[in-house]
């Protein structure tokens, strides 16, 4: 791993990986995209970006590939098919799993990209849209310590606060609890909202108010900002939300984590009120 800028491969441009791949390319480092559908390049044609034909002819013009797909079956299609990242990356390549996957998704990737001499990196990451223009995202980092290491340029064009949090499956650990307090914290603070119309006080003011004081949190502005309810945010994000809480209910169940149930059950409640 020389001290060159990286040559970075983007598969995943959506919401959140366009601009984390914008900012990968100002950042100065060769950057190679793919995408199952051309239209998704077109915003990037004057970029300075390669586009690739195949996730195999992509591995091959770089040394880490980043992947914000959906989910776990997402991530092994364009890691393991016939056309796929393991197909074109050299030895020593890294592949850095940005999606919210099982960790032992993972960790089975791990274990078959090693064989081929290739790392693989978790590092999911939390913030939207916005964040990754702002290159402010929250990166949460599982595996190697030294592969972390030589990602980390890289994360932190698009990343602050970049954290190493373990070994393989530790940053996606990281992430489910994220989000299954994050989804807690929408049913909550929906629920606060509800309970204050009941009793009288006007919604409006009532969520001009909260989130300024020592009740504010992320979901709570994101709850005011759709109004009050749950709907808009179930349309927008329910689903994602309820797998990631089905995949911390597996972990727990798993490992025999009884001290979850709480939080568990706060999300799943959420879930509930989304029509999840």
């Amino acid at each position: 791993m020389s001290g060159a800028p990286a040559r970075v491969g983007f598969i995943g441009l959506g919401s959140q990986g366009a601009p984390m791949a914008r900012r990968i390319v100002g950042a100065g480092h060769p950057t190679t995209l793919w995408a199952r559908r051309r239209t998704t390049l077109a915003p990037f044609a004057d970029s300075g970006a390669v586009m690739a034909s195949s996730p195999a002819e992509l591995a091959a013009a770089s040394d880490l590939v980043c992947l914000c797909v959906v989910d776990d079956a997402d991530v092994e299609q364009v890691i393991t098919g016939p056309d796929g990242v393991l197909a074109g990356l050299r030895r020593g390549g890294v592949i850095v799993v940005h999606s919210t996957v099982h960790p032992d998704t993972c960790r089975r990737l791990e274990a078959l990209a090693r064989a081929s001499g290739v790392f693989v990196l978790d590092a999911p990451v939390s913030g939207g849209g916005r964040a990754a223009e702002e290159g402010t995202l929250v990166v949460m980092a599982g595996g190697d310590p030294q592969v972390f290491a030589f990602c980390r340029p890289v994360f932190h064009t698009y990343g602050d606060p970049v954290v190493h949090l373990g070994p393989t499956g530790s940053g996606q650990l990281a992430k489910l609890l994220n989000n299954l307090l994050f989804t807690a914290h929408l049913g909550l603070a929906a629920d606060a909202l509800g309970l204050g119309g009941t009793l009288g006080l006007d919604r409006t003011a009532l969520a001009r108010v909260l989130p300024r004081g020592s009740a504010a949190s992320f979901a709570l502005d994101r709850v005011c900002d759709a109004g009050g309810g749950l709907e808009r945010i179930a349309a927008h994000a329910g689903g994602l939300l309820a797998k990631d809480v089905r995949l911390f209910g597996e972990i727990a169940d798993k490992a025999g984590v009884r001290d979850a149930a709480a939080l568990r059950n706060a999300a799943l409640s959420a879930l509930a009120a989304m029509g999840r």
